[in-house]
């Protein structure tokens, strides 16, 4: 008996196995590499296999009929495939796509560069940007040593490859910033009116930037502030120049917080100290406060609302370039207030919401005059005209109120789809003398925009924007298209295509509304291999400037204007930044080459715009003490000379080039220190930082350019107002441990 039932297994056996059908086969990518570990089932059932660091795999199966094959993988979409099992064996060749993921895939970085707590590629930190030797916490100056920016120090605002600064602009949470620096001092450039610690993120676009935005022929800098701060703090500024006092208040259940700050600064002293080039009769002062509340929301959305007030008074005065013993005086008193409204929201199905709303007013008070020895006026006769126009008092307001709506949808994987519109009321006046000059605009725009990504190596952006203008009764069409492919581990190519335009200057629509956008075209490509530690970036483009505006002279008007005016630019930028080869030692290289030319304003042919340099480079350094609680920063800052021009008017009442051109080369080396005590207790709640800077170290002596006497005999060289600039100050935290902040967040 036991012999029969032993015979019996074996043969049940032996049945089994003949009944058994083989699977094998091999499992891949979309690109023919062999994919292990997959996991290869017949579904519903307990047979199976994982595939080998070939790809293969094999398995046996006793079931019958049709069957489904499922193969799975970390990190791609599954492969399913129907097959019918017989007695013969069967072979899978399984091919994996790959799952579109927002930590692989390709980033679109032609003409832009991220940094913050949230974006991908990050480049400046706001604790960068304070800790950047010569920016002294301006986010402006420490843009300067990226890549595309040129180092302008005679006048405010972002100079980007090849175009002015009045074509590069800054936004807020989504809106324009109407008036982002403080006002305008002849020959001397204005630092922004905003810290780097009330943004999280930061993007400096070089060109080529999104349809939503718009209004600025050369680049775009947008700023996102900060949501929840991490606790309630009070802090403190103290300093020969400045100080302040603030504080943010975090709720206890961290659903939402409010803050105020109130800064005053007074450069008397410091101007006792350190001796300036023009005769200060008022000493510069300036006010200023903000306030902010932020809420967060039921469904994870966020309202913000941030306001801003500063009032600032001075008055200067210089040698007149028209006479051995006249002098110029320029006076100046500004009230400028900022709001901005912010809600951003997470709505059904799918769908984001972001809302803006902001108003700002500028105001500003400006008195001109030539004075004699004893400081008093001199008036002179109408046929003496460019003495005249030197004794002019203008009172100019600008406002600006919008509202901007973006609707954002997820269309499947990480793909996106942004739509919306912003509408924009200015009303601008100025009163020169007793002339009014004013205009309103009404500015519109619709825009949308997609990110598309077709694998995690492939993606693109493509979008359009509609604008129109009721100043100027002008309305345009401008596409923007990116494309981005991963080449290889954290390294990929970008290139972007797009049109931008840019309604006039405000001085320009004063005189005549009868003018047109302005109008340039970017072509961008770049190649970036970026690791946590290392980013490398290099950068080609080509900028074509059409419909740029001239001006004529006119006898009535004195100058008339067309949209006559074109130009170029073209170059070649590099970027190296390095955390991670020296300890504690962070660096960066920049370097740009431009080649540009434009024919505007004034000017009698195309020629190279007195802000250009054909070359710029800057390295920044930081060496961190970590055990000492301190760090070192130094900045070198190069540029070759920038061409200068004087350009008069013949008899014939048309310009000519009567002299010509290049400055010295610019050189300036900036350096900086922080240090944080121990005081009490390792758990004391107060926290200080010592802060120490100089800029221009070495006291290169700098030519901006020259301003030429009306008769063109006479020309004064533009300096800055001092060789060198220093700052000390403590900065005082109640509740929070800025020893993060000011050291480890830098490594």
């Amino acid at each position: 008996m036991k012999k029969a039932i032993a015979v019996l297994s074996i043969l049940a056996i032996c049945f089994r196995l003949t009944a058994q059908t083989s699977i094998n086969g091999k499992v891949k990518d979309t690109k023919g590499h062999p994919l292990a570990g997959a996991s290869i089932s017949l579904k519903d059932t307990y047979d199976g296999a994982t595939s080998d660091s070939t790809g293969s795999f094999h398995f046996t199966t006793t079931e019958k009929g049709e069957q489904t094959i499922l193969v799975t993988n970390v990190g791609y979409n599954s492969f399913e495939q129907k097959i019918v099992i017989d007695k013969n064996a069967i072979t899978i060749n399984a091919s994996l796509k790959e799952q579109l993921s927002e930590l692989k895939a390709v980033t679109i970085t032609a003409g832009s560069f991220a940094a913050g707590d949230n974006k991908r590629g990050a480049v400046l930190s706001s604790i960068d940007v304070a800790t950047t030797a010569g920016s002294n916490a301006d986010i402006t100056a420490a843009l300067k040593t990226l890549p595309g920016a040129q180092q302008v120090g005679e006048q405010e605002g972002l100079f980007v490859r090849g175009g002015a600064g009045y074509e590069a602009k800054q936004y807020i949470d989504g809106t324009l910033v109407n008036n982002p620096y403080y006002s305008s001092v002849p020959d001397i450039a204005q630092r922004g009116r905003f810290s780097p610690f009330l943004f999280k993120g930061t993007v400096f676009s070089t060109g080529g930037y999104s349809a939503l935005y718009g209004q600025a022929l050369s680049s775009v800098v947008l700023l996102e502030s900060i949501d929840l701060p991490e606790k309630s703090e009070v802090d403190a500024t103290l300093s020969p120049l400045v100080v302040g006092i603030g504080t943010q208040q975090l709720a206890k259940n961290k659903k939402s917080s409010w803050g105020v700050t109130y800064n005053y600064t007074n450069v008397g002293l410091y101007f006792d100290a350190v001796k300036q080039t023009p005769d200060y009769f008022k000493v510069p002062q300036f006010h200023s406060g903000d306030a902010n509340f932020r809420i967060k929301t039921k469904n994870g959305g966020m309202i913000k609302y941030y306001t801003t007030f500063g009032y600032n008074t001075l008055g200067l005065r210089r040698p007149d370039v028209d006479s051995m013993y006249l002098k110029n005086a320029f006076g100046l008193t500004n009230h400028n207030w900022y709001n901005n409204l912010s809600w951003r929201e997470y709505l059904n199905n799918g769908w984001k919401m972001n809302l803006g709303l902001s108003y700002s007013t500028n105001k500003d008070n400006v008195l001109q005059q030539v004075q004699d020895q004893f400081n008093q006026q001199k008036i002179f006769n109408d046929s003496v005209y460019w003495m005249q126009v030197k004794n002019t008092n203008i009172l100019s307001r600008q406002d600006l109120a919008q509202v901007k709506e973006v609707f954002e949808k997820k269309l499947g994987g990480i793909s996106y789809l942004r739509f919306g519109g912003e509408y924009m009321h200015a009303y601008n006046t100025a009163l020169v003398n007793d002339t009014m000059h004013k205009f309103t605009d009404n500015f519109t725009s619709l825009f949308a925009e997609s990110d598309i990504y077709i694998t995690n190596e492939l993606a693109a952006k493509i979008g359009a924007r509609f604008e129109n203008s009721t100043a100027i009764n002008r309305a345009d069409i401008a596409p923007r298209i990116s494309l981005a492919y991963k080449t290889g581990q954290d390294a990929q190519i970008s290139v972007a295509y797009g049109i931008f335009y840019q309604k006039p200057e405000n001085t320009q629509l004063f005189y005549t509304t009868n003018l047109g956008y302005t109008k340039a075209t970017h072509y961008i490509i770049n190649y970036q291999k970026m690791t946590k530690d290392r980013i490398f970036r290099v950068e080609a483009y080509y900028k074509r400037y059409q419909d740029l505006v001239k001006t004529a002279p006119d006898y009535f008007n004195y100058y008339a204007y067309n949209n006559n005016g074109y130009g170029y630019a073209k170059g070649i930028e590099l970027f190296w930044r390095d955390k991670k080869t020296i300890k504690n030692f962070d660096y960066w290289i920049s370097y740009s080459y431009l080649d540009t030319k434009r024919d505007y304003l004034n000017y009698t042919a195309e020629l190279m715009p007195n802000f250009a340099a054909t070359h710029t480079a800057s390295l920044v350094m930081k060496r961190f003490f970590t055990k000492l609680k301190a760090g070192i920063n130094a900045t070198y800052s190069f540029a070759t000379g920038r061409p200068y021009y004087n350009f008069m008017i013949d008899n014939s009442n048309k310009f000519y080039l009567a002299d010509q051109g290049k400055t010295k080369d610019y050189n300036s080396m900036g350096i900086s220190a922080e240090y944080i005590p121990s005081l009490g207790k390792q758990n004391q709640k107060t926290f200080v930082v010592l802060f120490a800077s100089v800029t221009n170290v070495f006291g290169y002596n700098a030519v901006y350019g020259y301003n030429y006497s009306y008769s063109g005999l006479v020309k004064q060289a533009i300096e800055p107002p001092a060789k060198r600039f220093y700052f000390v100050g403590c900065f005082i935290s109640w509740g929070v441990d800025r020893t993060q902040d000011a050291i480890n967040n830098n490594l």
